[in-house]
């Protein structure tokens, strides 16, 4: 369980690294609340490595945009801010409303294509480089490469 604690606090700090300053979620509540629904999750078979960080950055996600929803209770209306990609895969500080937008992005670009949506997410909310999601999503690196490229395209409008 330490190796398992200590890669969720290295996903949850490359992810809190880009949160603004003053944000009320810390990095040790993110990797506890992870942890916990980890513990409780005894329907999960567990593959390997790859497995893990797929679902704990589903888990991340999911922990995120819900404070981010808490916090942001207010209509958010119809003034949505482009964020491209790139932008956040370098983790760029970013409000609850840019979480909550990816959030939606990533939920409508699911419904179209999954694996794209699943490739935002690793990189994304688990920090995974492009190598890394290829072992998880048991592809190539250069499928993962043109999945990440399309999604950003997309976003961007290109």
């Amino acid at each position: 369980m330490p190796l398992v604690y200590n890669e969720l606090h290295r996903l949850a700090h490359h992810y809190m690294l880009g949160e603004r300053r003053g944000h009320l979620l810390q990095t040790s509540a993110l990797v506890n609340e992870v942890y916990l629904q980890l513990i409780d999750a005894r329907e999960v078979r567990w593959q390997d490595r790859a497995h893990f960080f797929a679902i704990s950055a589903n888990l991340m996600r999911q922990l995120l945009v819900h404070f981010a929803r808490s916090r942001d209770s207010q209509k958010r209306g119809g003034l949505y801010r482009q964020v491209s990609l790139e932008e956040s895969a370098v983790m760029a500080p970013h409000g609850d409303a840019d979480l909550l937008e990816l959030d939606d992005a990533l939920t409508a670009l699911a419904e179209i294509d999954p694996r794209k949506a699943k490739v935002v997410e690793l990189r994304f909310f688990g920090g995974l480089s492009l190598e890394e999601i290829a072992e998880v999503l048991k592809s190539s690196v250069n499928i993962v490469w043109r999945d990440w490229d399309m999604a950003n395209l997309g976003c961007t409008g290109k």
